[in-house]
């Protein structure tokens, strides 16, 4: 009898959605900012909180790894992979090794949507770091076709197109990635 093996994959902030349109966020009462920002640009919600404006980043927001969704299903993939071809049990951390501030993330929301966020600061949330990015050295050398993206564009254009509460005629320059 062969003895069970597992890949557990961590991960933080998952964004984006199927760049043709198909799935998107669909949790209701969601607090991810992609999908937050999203839905404030289209009257859903009345602003976005940003919780902290002291933090020691170079904007003083939380920098996060904001993961495309379309990655984390390739690592799910890539960890049978591994499994099937003999790999040990293993957890590994999935994310591109850098991140963006919640304020570079929304300045890019309102660049793709081409209209303003209604942003509103509140006080810091206890016990958020100024800091959680993924150390994913280990996922890319043990899973092989993890990628990383050199740009964090397609995280935050392809959640208008996938989101069904987000939906709406964006106008004809509007380009999936």
């Amino acid at each position: 009898m062969n003895p069970l093996r597992y890949v557990a994959l961590r991960y933080f902030n998952v964004a984006g959605a199927h760049p043709g349109g198909q799935i998107g966020h669909s949790t209701v009462n969601s607090h991810l900012l992609t999908k937050v920002a999203c839905e404030a640009l289209v009257g859903k919600r009345p602003h976005v909180s940003v919780f902290g404006s002291d933090y020691p980043t170079p904007d003083g927001t939380g920098v996060r790894d904001y993961l495309h969704i379309e990655d984390l299903a390739a690592a799910h993939l890539n960890a049978l992979d591994y499994l099937r071809g003999g790999g040990k049990s293993t957890a590994l951390n999935v994310g591109y090794g850098h991140g963006y501030s919640v304020r570079e993330v929304l300045r890019m929301v309102e660049t793709v949507a081409g209209e303003p966020l209604n942003i509103r600061e509140e006080p810091r949330r206890a016990g958020d770091p100024a800091y959680l990015v993924a150390r994913a050295s280990v996922c890319a050398r043990s899973l092989a076709g993890t990628r990383a993206m050199t740009t964090y564009r397609p995280l935050f254009r392809a959640p208008w197109l996938g989101n069904a509460s987000c939906s709406r005629n964006l106008g004809a320059d509007f380009k999936s990635p």
